[in-house]
């Protein structure tokens, strides 16, 4: 049996970026009939009753006795709340096969954020492929801004928008990990988000005028199915997954996986939902995941024998 268990972390990593993947697909069906905070109310509200039913059964420890909670508030307003709302209005205007395309500059993005806040300079190889991303990013905003779509370039600005939003978070994450475990934070993010996006969903129904018809938008069974698959798979079992595999492989073949999360979603972006992915795209992509594996395998020297 332990022959099959080295390969269990890779199949988790396998799983995970299948579940991200199609994650944008999802979102966007979803989107076709719930009002974007609703979706995000529905899908945190979900994840974080899952989460408090593990904690209690004893399946997950929680602590945050005596902890620096203004802290981790201050994170979750970057990841999930300020993150999710750029994301799901991204995916709403673009296609998302472009969500996971732009989504997969997290790790540059926090390349830099890392050599501005806590001066871990990048090498020279790490600087030439981060500026290789940007150049496929600039490049496929100028070419979908030259298309006139209406709302098409608003989506990649807001796709960027939650990068930059991720990458704040994970510089945060990592001053806060010294106090808090992973499920802790991510504990704290899921109620936070379900607790704000249900507020301005509520506030949203009250002003329209239309809250009682909430509950009907889960009469549909392609829309039951997105947020079961968004609150349960992509919020929480993914996170188990990925902590398991980050535990038993190292951190750089892990961050292959992040480059199979873009491959999958334009797959489902192009052969399930059949959206047009144009030359430019497919170039500009290209370009961008080449700059993401370039920016995470080639490490500074000390980094890489810590």
């Amino acid at each position: 049996m332990r022959k099959y268990e080295a390969y269990l972390p890779y199949l988790a990593g396998f799983a995970v970026s299948l579940i991200f993947g199609l994650s944008f697909m999802f979102t966007k069906q979803a989107l076709e009939t719930l009002p974007t905070t609703l979706l995000l109310s529905y899908r945190f509200s979900l994840a974080a009753l899952l989460l408090t039913l593990l904690w209690l059964s004893g399946a997950i420890k929680i602590n945050l006795k005596n902890k620096p909670l203004k802290e981790l508030m201050l994170l979750s307003l970057f990841q999930p709340i300020a993150y999710f709302i750029f994301e799901t209005t991204g995916v709403k205007l673009a296609s998302s096969s472009e969500a996971g395309i732009m989504i997969a500059l997290i790790p540059v993005v926090v390349t830099i954020f890392a050599a501005i806040f806590l001066k871990e300079r990048p090498s020279k190889a790490q600087l030439f492929f981060m500026v290789s991303s940007v150049i496929g990013v600039i490049f496929i905003v100028l070419m979908s801004g030259s298309e006139n779509r209406t709302g098409h370039l608003a989506g990649i600005l807001s796709l960027l928008g939650a990068v930059l939003a991720a990458g704040v978070y994970n510089i945060l994450s990592r001053k806060l990990s010294a106090n808090f475990t992973p499920v802790e934070i991510t504990f704290v993010m899921m109620w936070t988000g379900a607790a704000v996006f249900s507020t301005l969903s509520a506030a949203t129904g009250i002003i329209n005028g239309n809250i009682e018809k909430y509950i009907t938008y889960l009469g549909s069974a392609s829309t039951l199915f997105s947020i079961l698959y968004l609150g349960v798979l992509s919020s929480v079992c993914a996170f188990f997954m990925m902590n398991y595999m980050l535990s038993k492989i190292p951190a750089s073949n892990s961050s292959v996986f992040s480059n199979l999360t873009t491959v999958v979603s334009i797959i489902a972006g192009v052969f399930i939902r059949h959206e047009t992915f144009h030359w430019y795209q497919f170039a500009g992509s290209i370009i961008i995941i080449l700059g993401v594996w370039g920016t995470n395998r080639c490490k500074p020297r000390e980094e890489i024998q810590q």
